[in-house]
């Protein structure tokens, strides 16, 4: 939970860390199906808390804060579970970062989302990474270069959040992919997600390769084995999420 409203839930180094704390802390448990990063107050994060980027801070301490935010973006990515977003409010620069970085995003109707940092003579070169590899470049340029804002209708299209929902029905949402994805097996999930993001980073045919050789290990393990089987003996699947 980003819990500190006087900052607007600014990414403060404090911040970040206690993210990151509570991510690898706990995305171990069997029991544990997902991770929710959501925000207290009417903003969701407004990026980097300025106050540890100034001069007298020193590139030193700079660098800290960018590595510290690139750590955590890369615990998100390879947490065996999947890590949703859920956002009602502003996320802007490396708070919009962090939604962009997240598995999933679901949002409220009334927030909005922007990369604004090139109006305080910082571009938004980091929050800008993950951006970019969630919406089209067109409108990642749009975002990165006249630091507007685009409303929540207009991240869905881009593909920056994965639905959107009015505001009071938002954690009845998050809850409902929550279940749905309890549902499954802990185990595979992992496996997909795994996959998910290697295969990324790959040409189409060496992806299908290791797609091919990853379907064949998932068909080997015992909720693979069990899946195949509920189906074939028509009946609900007893995972055991521990392959």
């Amino acid at each position: 939970m980003l819990d500190n409203e006087k900052t607007r839930n600014s990414l403060s180094l404090e911040m970040m860390n206690s993210i990151q704390a509570h991510i690898v802390a706990n995305q171990h448990q069997t029991e544990l199906r997902c991770i929710i990063l959501a925000a207290q107050g009417r903003v969701f994060s407004a990026g980097h808390n300025l106050k540890e980027l100034t001069a007298e801070q020193g590139p030193d301490r700079h660098k800290q804060v960018f590595h510290k935010c690139s750590e955590l973006i890369d615990t998100i990515r390879k947490a065996p579970i999947p890590v949703i977003a859920q956002v009602d409010g502003l996320a802007a620069a490396a708070g919009c970062q962090l939604v962009a970085s997240c598995d999933m995003a679901l949002c409220s109707d009334i927030s909005t989302f922007s990369t604004p940092g090139a109006s305080f003579g910082i571009f938004c070169s980091t929050p800008g990474i993950a951006v970019v590899r969630a919406v089209p470049r067109m409108r990642a340029a749009y975002m990165l270069f006249t630091g507007l804002p685009i409303t929540a209708t207009e991240a869905l299209e881009a593909g920056l959040v994965s639905k959107v929902v009015p505001k009071d029905r938002l954690q009845e949402e998050v809850s409902n992919v929550c279940k749905a994805i309890a549902s499954k097996s802990r185990s595979v999930i992992s496996l997909g997600k795994t996959f998910f993001y290697q295969q990324i980073a790959l040409d189409v045919s060496t992806a299908y390769d290791l797609g091919e050789q990853v379907m064949v290990d998932n068909l080997a393990t015992t909720d693979g084995r069990e899946g195949i089987r509920s189906f074939v003996e028509k009946r609900p699947p007893r995972w055991t999420h521990n392959d």
